[in-house]
């Protein structure tokens, strides 16, 4: 805690840190978290719902962020998102029965020049084919 002048500014590494761990941020993690740094559950909970990047429940071991904005979309993210829905047999929003994969849609993710583009995890994927979600597919699934 020496490393932050403010319990607040301990707020966002608290919530990096339980994501790592649990792969989600929910209610009593914000309340733990709050208590620890001596914050409230509120001022907590605006931080980790402020960043939707956040899982708010558990996903799948990958997390397939396609991007819905305006580049991707004109570039053909909605197709995008069909063939991943058809290739995992889920919709956005839903985790693979297996637990391997979870598909969002979300807000851009900044590569506009690259469109269509998803972020799995913490990995960008640009300038997408059907071809090159297969290669990434196959070797997620390995």
């Amino acid at each position: 805690m020496s490393r932050f002048p403010k319990p607040l500014s301990a707020v966002l590494p608290a919530l990096h840190a339980c994501y790592e761990q649990f792969g989600y941020l929910d209610e009593p993690m914000y309340e733990a978290i709050a208590e620890i740094l001596g914050v409230t559950r509120a001022e907590v909970a605006e931080a980790a719902t402020f960043y939707t990047l956040f899982p708010k429940q558990p996903v799948g071991k990958n997390l397939v962020m396609v991007c819905k904005n305006i580049s991707c979309a004109l570039r053909g993210a909605d197709n995008l998102v069909s063939y991943l829905e058809k290739k995992l047999g889920i919709r956005v929003g839903e985790t693979t029965s297996d637990r391997r994969f979870t598909i969002w849609k979300v807000e851009c993710l900044g590569s506009c020049g690259t469109a269509p583009m998803m972020q799995v995890n913490d990995e960008f994927h640009e300038n997408l084919t059907k071809a090159k979600v297969d290669t990434l597919l196959e070797k997620l699934s390995k």
